[in-house]
């Protein structure tokens, strides 16, 4: 029987398409990123959710955010994955494989405190976690498995620490198949970088803090070729959404030193956003000897396709008693792009509204107002330029092949597509479901009677207070 192949994820937070050197970026040096697209496939459409725990509980489950189940039956804006799901890790768990997690999880609750112990990674099908339970707001409490063992941890520290204790998980298991999942803390804010990186980059703190993670990077792949494990190891880097255009000066695509938010390039818009800057992030499959070197795939690809495909890699299925948004695409992660379904269509989600749908090289903003009662508590959304916060009182057909920017409507001149696209969006909310309604497949495990009609959503606050403003998503 084939060797097993090793597996390892390396999931940045907040970092824009165009914050890596091979993907555009002006003054961010990323050496190793680099050279890793040289040795490997460049994803040019690949994606992930608008925000950070919907899009982990994407990669996890290999399922949109809407479809599934949380505790408590509730659709919360970041999503507390129900224990009844079914992660990659457990299905790589049933082929064999040590599996471990370093960085934030982000999946037992938004907070550092006040979380789910019985969700932490260690209860998904994770045999060591070494992270934290969610983003670095504030703090960042470290986590040793489901021991607290470094309350406010210095977060110059994390990126140096996650990798050392990754690597070192590696070598521990060497002589197995392993699957290692690494989603840094960086670039969310509060940014920091160690005294090596720090004051080094051009681009400022920002900067300094993505040089480190692509030090690291490197550090995982010299780790790779050290044990003699390159020709059996898959390693791929992405981030979990768009840049935090908040964080920069006037809410620009991140550029002067000061701007402490990332860069979508020629992408319109940012985080939480379905504009294609708040999902199209970048992604590089490393493998020698399984993935060929220089290669540049323009495929529709997404976090949703990991699972199936790391699954079948591995030997074992996904699970069959439930509906799986993603699709096995070994062929692509081979080099065989010819391949690649042409009908594949890509729902962008907000919350519980869904906004816009695509295919092929066409993307059709679905009709919805300025201040969408599905996205909240981003509807009136504060993280993205006042540019983009607009409503569509028709649908507005994109052309992305010719208009990255996504600034023309074609719709008048090409109505059969429109059409087409309306109704593979009607097909998605009778299935998945909308902000007005439930679909027929979205899972719900803690029900007692009927089955909602509306998607369940916890108890609405002010959504405009400067206190709550600071709370939504961090």
């Amino acid at each position: 029987m084939a060797e097993k192949p090793n597996f390892v994820i390396i999931l940045t937070d907040d970092q824009g398409y165009a914050d890596v050197g091979c993907y555009g970026s002006p003054d961010i040096r990323t050496p190793r990123l680099d050279a890793m697209a040289d040795e490997g496939v460049k994803f040019t459409n690949f994606y992930a959710q608008p925000i950070c725990g919907p899009s982990r509980a994407a990669l996890m489950t290999g399922c949109y955010p809407m479809r599934v189940a949380e505790r408590g039956s509730t659709k919360q804006v970041h999503t507390i994955l129900h224990s009844k799901e079914i992660t990659i890790a457990e299905i790589l768990k049933t082929q064999g494989y040590a599996t471990a997690c370093f960085g934030k999880w982000d999946l037992a609750k938004h907070s550092q405190s006040d979380f789910f112990p019985d969700l932490f990674p260690t209860r998904q099908g994770f045999d060591y976690f070494f992270g934290t339970p969610t983003s670095n707001d504030r703090v960042a409490n470290l986590y040793r498995n489901e021991k607290l063992i470094e309350p406010k941890a210095n977060m110059a520290t994390l990126t140096e620490r996650y990798t050392d204790e990754a690597i070192s998980f590696m070598r521990k298991h060497k002589d197995e198949p392993f699957f290692v999942y690494l989603p840094h803390t960086m670039p969310h804010t509060r940014l920091d970088a160690s005294l090596r990186f720090k004051g080094k980059s051009k681009r400022g703190l920002y900067g300094d803090v993505i040089e480190e993670i692509d030090f690291n990077v490197g550090r995982i792949l010299d780790a790779v070729h050290e044990l003699d494990l390159a020709k059996n190891t898959y390693v791929i880097f992405t981030s979990d959404n768009g840049p935090w255009l908040s964080k920069n000066k006037e809410h620009a695509d991140g550029h002067l030193p000061r701007d402490h938010g990332g860069s979508a390039g020629p992408l319109r818009s940012g985080k939480v956003s379905t504009f294609e800057g708040g999902v199209r992030v970048p992604c590089i499959v490393w493998g020698p000897g399984r993935v060929p070197a220089g290669k540049t795939c323009d495929a529709i690809v997404s976090t949703l396709d990991v699972l199936p495909t790391f699954a079948a890699l591995a030997g074992g299925e996904t699970p069959a008693d439930r509906v799986i948004d993603g699709e096995d695409i070994r062929h692509l992660f081979g080099g065989e792009f010819d391949k690649a379904n042409a009908d594949k269509t890509h729902f962008y989600y907000l919350r519980m509204h869904l906004q816009a749908v695509r295919q092929g090289k066409w993307k059709l903003h679905l009709p919805r107002e300025i201040e969408p009662i599905g996205a909240a508590p981003f509807s009136r959304n504060p993280h993205i330029p006042i540019a983009d916060r607009i409503g569509f009182p028709k649908p507005f057909l994109v052309d992305l092949e010719a208009d990255l920017a996504e600034t023309t409507d074609v719709s008048e001149q090409h109505p059969h597509v429109v059409k087409r696209l309306l109704a593979l969006a009607e097909s998605m909310r009778e299935d998945l479901g909308d902000f007005d309604r439930v679909g027929k497949n979205m899972r719900f495990f803690d029900l007692n009677g009927l089955r909602p009609t509306k998607p369940p959503v916890p108890v609405a606050h002010k959504p405009h207070s400067s206190k709550r403003s600071k709370e939504i998503e961090r």
